[in-house]
């Protein structure tokens, strides 16, 4: 067991009482875990695997207010989105971005009565959204924003004006809107930046991955540390239950077998990350926002060097691990041919692939698309009363957790003592308005190339110096070969970042796995740290080397031979590199 794991756990058996225990380290979980710690509360947040392992790791990841959201009705929550995006972009401007965004449109009238079908409870598709409908939205969008104004308003453009500015965009458009929202590069450093914010504001809380929770017979909860088999008792005083599309199945191991109707009703959606260089360009740094032949909205956006493409909506039946099937592979695909039908595009481009269960609200809509992205909480009774986080999405994860967190204050009887909407997170504090201003420092302070000052800072933010601190005194330094990452880099990641396999390196601390830079031998370089940080046997070590290349290739498309091909490219950019000019 690592340092910082022994300490969590030492601290758990010294101390076992908690106001709060929150289950699921989603980003959920993760922020009502922070709220509740500013507000004075002593919490313990338990999540059964890593942090934001699960639905988490599976967003769009768009920071948007919901524009689509408009034909529901469900003007509060665009209202609150909108306001969540522009707080997340002044709170974590290393890790949130302003997104420019083109809606192509093809009609005038179409699709205005899409939004009066729902107010009557209609379930079916809505119809294509032509210029006006749009038009409507966007100027609402606008005016919700218009006292406090991050992002430029929108705008329209007829054909000839767009075709010059996207060549390649489908032939038959007939105008066109840009509007800005916004997008995450890595949500799930987010979550762990609001960790460990909490670490250093509120100690006496712990947030402990690889652990399970359930009901102790004499009382309070037991928990069990997945890693070892140690289980400690603890009491709480109230549980948050923040386990997402696994919602009822939670309620069920904490509450018991009692017959109540389900809360979650989930959908799947799978993304592809795409090396297309054509398609890059022809984007023009904007996120294209669409309609695919069935009415579903389609995305697709210039992402880490890549173009990330989605999604899908397909209702399931129960919280399960899922992974993009070939089905919703080609969906996607040819939803990109039809907005870009000039472009050559194949399975061969696809360098990664995601897919996660929305945990929506329980719905009987026919049309997935109708069913509403907002969140709410129900209380269950029990000798420690349970409340239940049902819905929400990243973009309002500090609202929601406000909400829940209010609603835990009021049951303890306890003030608020701080508002959440305006703390920089992790990175994001003193953050220059300018990013090239801490760029220049880090080469000033540090002497690392531009290369490496602009990767830190659009990584870590301004926490990047006491990164680049630790790996100074760690001694001499080299890249992990083929990446951006380095040896020591990957050392204070696993030491302080709780990492407990190499899984959690690759796949959520750094982005290697995303964004198609990863390799075999890039595998084989991190499991000989992860074996000697975390002082595993080599059996171990080769254990989770293959858990990771089998995880890969059943959940990410990234099978052992692309793994093999990447350890070639690599080689021959560096034969190409050495040859004289």
């Amino acid at each position: 067991m690592s340092d910082q794991r022994q300490k969590n756990w030492d601290s758990l058996r010294t101390d076992s009482a908690f106001d709060v225990v929150v289950v699921g380290g989603g980003i959920n979980g993760i922020g009502v875990y922070r709220e509740l710690a500013l507000q004075g509360l002593r919490v313990l947040l338990v999540e059964r695997n890593d942090f934001c392992s699960g639905c988490s790791a599976a967003p769009s990841r768009m920071i948007h207010g919901g524009l689509r959201y408009l034909e529901n009705g469900e003007f509060d929550l665009v209202r609150e989105s909108l306001r969540e995006r522009d707080a997340l972009l002044e709170n974590a401007p290393h890790l949130v971005h302003p997104l420019p965004t083109v809606i192509p449109i093809k009609s005038v009238f179409s699709g205005l009565l899409n939004s009066a079908a729902s107010f009557f409870g209609l379930s079916g598709k809505p119809s294509s959204r032509g210029a006006l409908p749009i038009k409507l939205g966007l100027s609402l969008y606008d005016w919700v924003t218009r006292k406090r104004r991050l992002l430029p308003t929108h705008a329209f453009m007829g054909r000839k004006a767009t075709r010059a500015k996207w060549p390649k965009l489908m032939p038959d458009l007939k105008f066109s809107a840009t509007y800005h929202d916004a997008w995450i590069s890595h949500p799930e450093r987010l979550g762990m930046e609001l960790i460990r914010d909490t670490e250093k504001h509120s100690p006496a809380c712990l947030a402990l991955n690889y652990a399970e929770i359930a009901p102790s017979e004499g009382g309070g909860f037991k928990v069990s540390n997945l890693r070892n088999g140690e289980i400690e008792t603890v009491t709480a005083r109230i549980v948050v239950n923040a386990t997402g599309a696994w919602l009822d199945e939670t309620i069920r191991q904490i509450s018991g077998n009692v017959k109540r109707e389900r809360l979650v009703s989930g959908t799947k959606g799978s993304h592809l990350i795409i090396d297309n260089p054509e398609m890059v360009e022809a984007l023009a740094g904007h996120m294209v926002y669409f309609e695919n032949g069935d009415g579903r909205v389609c995305i697709v956006f210039p992402y880490l060097g890549k173009v990330l493409a989605g999604s899908t909506d397909i209702r399931v039946n129960s919280a399960s691990r899922v992974r993009c099937e070939d089905e919703e592979r080609d969906y996607i695909l040819d939803s990109l041919r039809l907005v870009f039908p000039e472009i050559a595009i194949g399975v061969e481009d696809i360098v990664f692939s995601y897919a996660g269960i929305r945990p929506l609200p329980k719905s009987d809509h026919d049309f997935t698309g109708r069913i509403s992205r907002g969140h709410h909480t129900r209380r269950l009774e029990g000798q420690v009363p349970q409340l239940c986080m049902v819905g929400g999405k990243w973009t309002t994860f500090r609202a929601f957790a406000e909400q829940t967190a209010d609603e835990v204050l009021t049951e303890l009887r306890r003030p608020r003592k701080t508002n959440t909407l305006n703390v920089p997170i992790g990175g994001g504090q003193v953050f220059p308005k300018d990013q090239t201003l801490l760029e220049k420092a880090l080469v000033r302070e540090f002497s690392v190339t531009p290369e490496r000052a602009r990767y830190l800072a659009r990584t870590y933010g301004t926490a990047a110096a006491d990164l680049q601190k630790f790996c100074i005194a760690e001694g001499a330094d080299q890249p992990v070969n083929g990446s951006a990452l380095t040896r020591n880099e990957a050392i204070y990641l696993i030491r302080n970042e709780l990492v407990e396999t190499l899984s959690d390196l690759v796949l959520r601390r750094t982005s290697l796995a995303i964004d198609g830079s990863l390799s075999l031998d890039i595998i084989d370089q991190l499991t000989r740290l992860v074996l000697e940080e975390k002082h595993l046997t080599r059996h171990e070590a080769e254990e989770q080397r293959s858990s990771l290349i089998q995880e890969l290739g059943d959940y990410q498309g990234v099978s052992l031979q692309m793994l093999e091909a990447r350890n070639q490219n690599w080689s021959d950019e560096c034969v190409l590199a050495q040859k004289p000019a």
